[in-house]
């Protein structure tokens, strides 16, 4: 009934699904809080919540946890209101430090909101993969005919070794720590046919790796990375080209090349691509806190830490960055 209702409601996304409470709960033992509003005996909207609390990182109501889209899904604005006055309450009852609500566009004008930090990127794409690669602005385009013609080969991927092995070390250049293993596990058997991998070798060596979840007419590659290597073979560029070819043969017709904050360099490959950015409007009630959150890299006082992740061996950074992970969400 819950899946059933986000396939049908216009707004609804693949982050809105029912599979991420058993996902959260299950990984992280976190508490999923899936409330619904009903309308004379039928379903009238829907807001998913998680609940992360972390030693370093707070206490928090998330719509939704590991997720870049989420919110209320609703009818009309009474059932959202509903939806909405009925988390501020679970808020106060659960003394969280504070409510957030990952919508793609504003909601609330009387909440606090993050503007000018996330954007998304999104683009219909054509059955015709020569009208797709043309599409690519030339300089990109040349990147992905270079991968090409480095014999790059890309390949649907059964497990997650691979993924996690190209991912994990692409994500410590970058001072980041990696989730677990557990989770991208979790995600591949919560979602089945709804999620693969893309992995690509050159000359039988993994280089880059991306999980990619498809909803709807949509592809969206989520978790991605590559190899120190990757970079002089255009392994990235390739690997995103490869995604998008066959989900055009899998009858998919728009990309989501997903969020990113502004400015970085995440931000500024995906304009290489000719993708315009859409503004994300994170909305945010305070019940403990003084403050919006800011665990994001520009914030100034993680600059240290970031610095000291990035030097850390690969090894290193996998066996303690889980437990930080659990409390990025």
């Amino acid at each position: 009934m819950w899946d059933d209702y986000v396939l049908a409601h216009p707004q609804g996304s693949f982050f809105h699904r029912y599979g991420w409470k058993r996902l959260i709960e299950s990984t992280y033992r976190y508490p999923g809080h899936y409330l619904l509003a009903e309308c004379g005996g039928r379903l009238c909207g829907v807001l998913p919540l998680g609940e992360i609390k972390h030693l370093l990182f707070g206490h928090a109501l998330i719509s939704v946890p590991f997720c870049v889209y989420g919110g209320v899904l609703a009818d009309d604005e009474v059932s959202r209101e509903a939806l909405e006055t009925r988390a501020m309450a679970l808020a106060a009852e659960r003394g969280v430090d504070h409510l957030e609500l990952r919508n793609e566009r504003p909601v609330r004008s009387d909440w606090l909101r993050k503007d000018g930090l996330y954007v998304t990127f999104k683009k219909a794409i054509s059955e015709d993969h020569d009208a797709n690669l043309s599409a690519i602005p030339r300089k990109q385009r040349a990147m992905v005919r270079k991968g090409i013609k480095a014999g790059l080969v890309g390949e649907l991927d059964d497990g997650i070794d691979n993924l996690y092995q190209a991912y994990s070390e692409s994500v410590r250049n970058l001072g980041t720590p990696v989730f677990p293993k557990s989770h991208f596990r979790a995600i591949r058997a919560e979602f089945g046919d709804d999620v693969d991998i893309v992995t690509v070798r050159h000359e039988g060596q993994v280089v880059a790796s991306v999980m990619n979840y498809y909803f709807r007419d949509q592809v969206l590659p989520f978790y991605g990375g590559g190899i120190s290597a990757a970079r002089n073979l255009a392994a990235n560029d390739f690997m995103y080209w490869e995604v998008m070819r066959r989900a055009v043969e899998r009858g998919y017709r728009l990309f989501d090349f997903g969020r990113s904050k502004i400015d970085t360099g995440s931000y500024r490959f995906k304009k290489h691509w000719g993708f315009e950015p859409e503004p994300l409007s994170y909305e945010y009630h305070l019940v403990k806190a003084k403050e919006m959150p800011d665990l994001n890299p520009n914030n100034p006082k993680y600059r240290l830490f970031i610095n000291a992740w990035k030097r850390l061996p690969v090894g290193v950074s996998r066996a303690i960055g889980p437990w930080l992970a659990r409390g990025l969400a």
